[in-house]
């Protein structure tokens, strides 16, 4: 059953012609070829824009809207895994501090046993930095997750916040197990569906009605994605197109619990709203208290700041409790319970280049704009 989400508000003066909207055009000239953002609170949106097109070449004659399908790459931690995961922890079946060893009998024996969940949402479990999946285990999705399990910990968990795809990686393997089904039918059964996300979806999207107003990512070989997934590439590539951008998803088949879903931001819209007002009639196995546990600093002194999959935004108190989770593709999202505000910018940065710093430097006075 689809849930009755609180309708947006329609834009004030601060809408389409506000002081974001040169903010975020200005950043998009260096940042992308287009992209979209919003503002919104427990009641929906209070703002939102565009800008650009969708992309070089074939993708230059669409715009970018509110429509526009994005690879959400490690977007996907929060609106799939993170939501599931949550579902597991309220009804008793994930708990956070015990080593995995003691609850998952395929962790047991191996390095990875001795981790915790709280230290995989949090970062700090220790595991390799890097996953380099096809150079050290192949292409078979079942060495690739052995090898995860039993790869040795670059460190002793719990002494320090590094950032790595391995964690969601394992804990995605964690809650298929425990829940007895494949992450996309988790996520779509528990999320997309009771909030009436009906663009969001893991890949790929070849023969979907969404094909066609897709945000393109990077150049690949042919190869690495199915027919009808790539345009031609300015550089004699192709542009993947609907097929996971991730290289370590893509290698899983698509689902993974680091990356592979895309989304728009009218449904990351109701995805942000439901974190400030849990709508009753979506009846989320994962609502409250999950939502309120994870944004809260549970890294003690050490930095970054982290709360439950989610980072505490640079430049800002944690305290102050505004959370954030970026994608490598040029997503983001901000959520604040105390200021009662969330936030969502949408870029395909990778298909116009590499050089993060634009981006960043748009993020960042994003950030400062909307939540101080």
């Amino acid at each position: 059953m689809s849930a009755t989400v609180r309708p947006a508000r329609p834009a004030g003066p601060s809408g389409p012609d506000g002081p974001l909207a040169p903010l975020v055009r200005t950043g998009l000239r260096r940042a992308g070829t287009g992209g979209v953002w919003s503002v919104g609170d427990a009641h929906g949106v209070r703002e939102r824009g565009r800008a650009g097109v969708l992309g070089r070449g074939a993708h230059a004659g669409r715009e970018m809207d509110h429509d526009t399908v994005f690879d959400l790459a490690s977007l996907t931690k929060i609106i799939a895994l993170w939501p599931c995961a949550g579902a597991l922890r309220q009804s008793g079946r994930l708990p956070l501090d015990r080593p995995l060893r003691e609850h998952w009998p395929a962790a047991a024996g191996h390095p990875a046993g001795q981790v915790t969940v709280r230290q995989l949402l949090t970062h700090t479990a220790g595991m390799p930095l890097r996953t380099r999946f096809a150079e050290l285990y192949g292409s078979d999705p079942a060495a690739i997750r052995a090898g995860v399990l039993g790869a040795p910990l670059h460190r002793p968990p719990g002494v320090a916040v590094e950032y790595t795809d391995r964690a969601a990686v394992l804990l995605g393997h964690l809650v298929e197990d425990l829940a007895g089904a494949p992450l996309d039918e988790l996520a779509a059964r528990q999320t997309w569906q009771p909030l009436g996300m009906t663009d969001t979806r893991y890949g790929p999207l070849h023969g979907t009605p969404r094909a066609g107003r897709t945000a393109p990512t990077e150049t690949a070989p042919t190869e690495a994605a199915p027919a009808g997934t790539v345009t031609a590439g300015a550089d004699g590539g192709e542009f993947l197109c609907g097929t996971v951008h991730d290289p370590s998803a893509r290698l899983l088949g698509g689902v993974s619990g680091n990356a592979g879903a895309f989304s728009t931001a009218h449904d990351l819209e109701r995805f942000l709203t439901a974190l400030l007002a849990p709508p009753a009639t979506a009846a989320l196995p994962w609502g409250e208290p999950w939502i309120t546990e994870s944004l809260r600093v549970h890294t003690g002194g050490l930095a970054p700041a982290r709360g439950l999959s989610w980072l505490c935004a640079a430049g800002t108190d944690p305290a102050e409790g505004t959370f954030v989770h970026y994608g490598f593709t040029g997503t983001g999202v901000w959520i604040s319970r105390r200021r009662g505000r969330w936030a969502l910018l949408l870029t395909n940065k990778v298909h116009y280049d590499r050089d993060f710093r634009p981006l960043t430097n748009l993020r960042n006075a994003f950030r400062r704009a909307v939540f101080g």
